[in-house]
């Protein structure tokens, strides 16, 4: 009988194992499909997020349902003194969720926690010369998104990031853009894709778009990518991912070839909104 209960047991255990997402993913439609938010919720988004005014009904629908998941399931921490409330929250898990619209749930799988400061925020680091010497100072940070799970952000700088809806510059695009990319295991700019096609794609048009912010700069032209973003090819995705929000008509026209590969990434096209 023992023997019996404990093979019951352990087929239960493997099962469970295996078709864990399933089983996940059945709790959180039952706890959270029909949910949405309240009228209070939603007026605090018409009035402080433009891009959630501009969506269609569909889009709008959602983005509500991705964010009641958001709000659950996330963890959110006030620092250097910042008391967090429910609006603070569901700002920036609405303007996370805009980045994963069309994507099942678990939205962003490695999130476990963001941490709010009230402004711009001193952080320690470390660097070495070329000699090999290190040093420790202290840099003026707006937000960060670690592999492990953690992102930091200016409240002032999420708060500025919706007022200029059409600056090419959103704190929370940026950051939640590098979870995307940190899904890999890696910060390399390039985040999960479906087949070896695509990736290949990807590289070619990437880096050809990297490369033209690098010498658009390097000999003072125009250009539609905030600068930063020829740091390296993940702050380039992060910051193409900011303009593709925020500027899509300009960066379609000025480079339509990236503009398209952003649009089948992201599932959705952003021009439907402006």
């Amino acid at each position: 009988m023992l023997n019996l209960v404990l093979i019951l047991f352990l087929i239960i255990f493997v099962v469970c194992y295996w078709r864990w997402d399933d089983i996940r993913n059945h709790f959180w439609q039952k706890k959270y499909l029909n949910n949405s938010l309240n009228v209070q919720q939603k007026n605090l988004l018409l009035k402080y997020m433009p891009i959630y005014r501009k969506m269609t009904d569909a889009d709008r629908e959602k983005l509500e349902r991705h964010i009641v998941w958001f709000l659950n399931e996330k963890r959110f921490i006030g620092c250097d003194g910042l008391k967090l409330n429910d609006a603070m929250k569901l700002i920036v898990a609405a303007d996370a969720c805009v980045l994963v619209l069309n994507k099942p749930w678990p939205l962003y799988r490695n999130v476990k926690e963001i941490l709010l400061y009230p402004s711009a925020y001193y952080a320690p680091q470390t660097s070495r010369d070329n000699a090999g010497l290190v040093s420790y100072h202290n840099t003026v940070r707006q937000g960060e998104s670690w592999p492990g799970g953690t992102l930091v952000l200016s409240w002032h700088d999420v708060l500025e990031g919706n007022r200029l809806p059409s600056d090419g510059h959103n704190l929370v695009f940026h950051e939640f853009a590098h979870q995307l990319d940190q899904e890999t295991g890696k910060t390399t700019g390039t985040p999960l894709l479906s087949s070896n096609e695509d990736y290949q794609k990807w590289a070619k048009v990437f880096s050809r778009a990297f490369n033209q912010l690098k010498t658009h700069l390097a000999y003072g032209m125009p250009h539609i990518i905030h600068s930063y973003g020829a740091t390296n090819e993940a702050e380039f995705f992060a910051v193409i991912t900011e303009t593709f929000l925020e500027k899509p008509a300009e960066l379609r026209q000025f480079d339509p070839e990236i503009y398209h590969l952003l649009v089948g990434f992201y599932q959705f096209d952003p021009i439907a909104w402006h």
